[in-house]
């Protein structure tokens, strides 16, 4: 079987697996993460709270935690309905594991978090019935030991300032609106913050960061569309140093990680940037559709080979989510989490906690596991 990155995955642990095949390389759709607040525009505006027109109380917003299980139904369901229909008044056999190994593959666990979880379910259990509630409970604790490792904050270094924060992906990954709420973080910390517009390709892109730093407080810098993004690099960065700011984020455009062209852009961004300050850019953050599955693999891979990635945040958990591929994600690169994100609003996107997302992906309910 071919994962996202094309390579042949070995057989699983019985020799069967059935996964899901590696969608083609393809620009993912818009999205609401992406829609440009153009100034002047009705998508400007911030829609009204329910109620707020008939004079009624705005509707209490879901806690966190009930809004990242709900970004996460779509795998948990899968995996939580494959697990009841193997494991329900049955025998612990190789059958019953193979069938299992199926379930978690399908859902884009990965094969190394797959055999794993097989294998911890069936030690001391073969020949034995099995409660799917015990199964579910085996997942979320091996699921938590493969993320624990990667559920690391965005450390900014006082000492490099500006602290250059690069994000990078592909089309309507949800860029720009991550670079908003993480300014909004920052700011709320006491950080002084500049906005670099590095997508030069798009107008609409520039002006969104436009608004977004007028409604933030971050100065934007930025040039005429279809600019030379390298060139755009080198001047924010210049400006940033000389007005004293803690921390400047860059903005890129969307590029497919099989465009060449684009992906050398990316490159001369980031060389171009270390003629201002050899240690620049201090991170490089690789932002993920969740939606997208085993095609994240291959994002992960060519972005880190061109861009240097240091750590990784995970947009889109909306339902429609193929949550799994971050498990494999880790397994596979090693890379830091940083934050994840389930909806448009500041607070949709919040630190990478991994014993919540196992949790969620092994759909219980918070006060479930202990």
């Amino acid at each position: 079987m071919a994962d996202g990155d094309g390579e042949t995955k070995k057989p699983g642990l019985f020799g069967r697996m059935f996964g899901r095949k590696a969608e083609p390389d393809r620009e993912p759709s818009g999205s609401q993460l992406e829609a440009a607040p153009v100034a002047g525009s009705s998508s400007s505006q911030q829609s009204e709270p329910e109620g707020s027109r008939s004079g009624e109380a705005p509707a209490e917003k879901p806690s966190w935690w009930k809004r990242l299980k709900t970004g996460l139904a779509r795998s948990s369901s899968s995996i939580g309905q494959g697990i009841t229909d193997v494991f329900t008044k049955r025998k612990l056999d190789s059958s019953s594991l193979e069938d299992l190994e199926d379930i978690l593959v399908r859902a884009d666990l990965g094969v190394a978090a797959s055999t794993r979880i097989v294998q911890a379910v069936g030690k001391g259990r073969y020949d034995k019935e099995v409660a799917p509630d015990e199964v579910r409970a085996i997942l979320a604790s091996e699921v938590e030991k493969s993320l624990a490792a990667v559920a690391k904050p965005l450390v900014i270094d006082a000492a490099q300032k500006p602290f250059v924060v690069l994000v990078v992906g592909v089309n309507g990954s949800g860029k720009t609106t991550t670079i908003a709420k993480l300014t909004q973080r920052l700011r709320a910390e006491g950080k002084s913050v500049v906005l670099a517009a590095g997508d030069t390709f798009r107008a609409a892109a520039i002006e969104q960061l436009r608004v977004w730093g007028d409604r933030l407080g971050a100065p934007v810098i930025s040039g005429a569309q279809g600019a030379d993004a390298a060139g755009l690099a080198f001047d924010a960065l210049t400006q940033a140093r000389e007005s004293g700011a803690d921390v400047m984020l860059m903005d890129t455009a969307g590029r497919l990680q099989n465009r060449a062209e684009l992906m050398a852009e990316l490159e001369k961004i980031v060389r171009v940037m270390k003629k201002v300050d050899a240690g620049a850019p201090h991170a490089v953050i690789l932002v993920l559709d969740a939606t997208v599955g085993q095609n994240a693999l291959s994002q992960v891979e060519i972005f880190g080979r061109v861009a240097g990635v240091t750590g990784l945040v995970m947009t889109k958990l909306d339902g429609t989510a193929r949550g799994g591929i971050l498990v494999a994600i880790a397994d596979k690169f090693g890379l830091p989490i940083h934050f994840i994100g389930v909806g448009e609003s500041a607070d949709d996107l919040e630190p990478f906690e991994a014993r919540d997302f196992a949790r969620a992906i092994a759909g219980f309910d918070e006060e479930t596991v202990a």
